[in-house]
């Protein structure tokens, strides 16, 4: 059995504290966030002590795992207190909203052999799995084209009522650090690296300090060229789409599922999901399908006990900070931006 401790307190730590219960092998031992009512709810739901005080929290034993679901400004810190007393560490993305941050996350999680993980989920979702695979086999051919569009909404009450959401300190910015990091993840999971990016930003819609709508163009080091658009301020918001087009053909996605492959040499077995098996509530602010995250904690237990990576370690996660942040030095310039290989 593997003891979880959950720290954050809000929305997200329910889906992390819903994950651990549903996962095989795992309990939450104990639950840390600065509102006690929210904690001793998650508590009773969930099981756990409840702790307002984080270094008390990371002081509870038995404890292996930290599932770290704080305002993303927080993470590389709380983080490395939680490797410093010996606890893997699973970081909701993303992995904080610096890369100097970030990668001070990475290095002191080595230097204190822990594991650390992002919880990527479009990295366990079966469908894209399987389209990794056939990218990596060539069967689309040389990448050409690539389009990512993450049309959300969000209301005024969600930035309203956070004191973190949309803010530059503990949010990293807006729609793409918040929103689109997942669609920013799977595009250099499944392409590899970007080279150039020029990108233009604007709040507007709603009273926050970061932005909520954003458009960038990519240059990926292997030669394909794409587009790149987040937002929250997409009335009433669609679910996430991505199109990917090579010289032996095109795949479409719609939220974590393939719904058209169209290759010049036929798949031996076509993608096609029924439209009940859709992920539910991908456009909502409360994660109400867990399944993601079960499969990457799970997933993470398995690294833990071999010795192996996560399926998105540290220094994978990384990189789509990297690229959010080229994005918006972009966009404040007016002025293409190289990314350091």
């Amino acid at each position: 059995m593997m003891n979880v401790g959950i720290l954050g307190g809000g929305n997200i730590s329910e889906t992390h504290a819903r994950a651990a219960v549903e996962a095989e092998g795992f309990r939450v031992a104990a639950v840390c966030g600065p509102n006690r009512e929210k904690v001793e709810r998650l508590c009773g739901l969930y099981g756990g002590r409840a702790y307002d005080d984080v270094a008390a929290f990371l002081g509870h034993r038995p404890m292996d795992v930290v599932l770290v679901g704080s305002p993303s400004g927080l993470h590389a810190e709380q983080g490395v207190e939680a490797a410093r007393r010996g606890l893997h560490v699973l970081v909701e993305k993303p992995l904080d909203v610096t890369v100097e941050r970030a990668d001070e996350l990475v290095e002191e999680c080595e230097r204190a052999g822990v594991k650390l993980g992002v919880f990527f989920q479009d990295r366990a979702a079966a469908d894209l799995r399987r389209l990794k695979k056939l990218l990596d086999e060539g069967r689309l051919g040389r990448p050409v084209l690539v389009s990512g569009r993450v049309r959300w909404y969000r209301p005024p009450e969600y930035y309203g009522g956070s004191r973190w959401r949309g803010t530059w300190g503990l949010d990293g910015g807006g729609a793409l650090m918040n929103q689109g990091i997942h669609t920013v993840d799977l595009l250099l999971w499944l392409l590899g690296d970007v080279r150039r990016v020029y990108a233009r930003a604007a709040t507007a819609l709603h009273r926050i300090e970061a932005e909520d709508t954003v458009v960038a163009a990519l240059e990926f080091e292997g030669g394909a060229l794409g587009t790149l658009e987040a937002a929250t301020s997409a009335y009433p918001g669609y679910p996430r789409r991505v199109e990917l087009t090579g010289t032996e053909g095109s795949v479409l996605i719609e939220g974590d599922r393939v719904v058209a492959a169209d290759l010049r040499a036929p798949l031996e077995e076509p993608f096609g999901p029924s439209e009940d098996e859709r992920n539910a509530g991908e456009t909502s602010p409360v994660v109400s399908n867990v399944a993601g995250h079960r499969a990457i904690l799970e997933d993470f237990a398995r690294a833990i006990r071999s010795g192996g990576r996560p399926l998105c370690d540290g220094r994978e996660g990384r990189r789509s900070v990297a690229l959010v942040r080229a994005v918006y030095e972009s966009a404040r310039a007016g002025l293409p931006v190289e990314l350091k290989s």
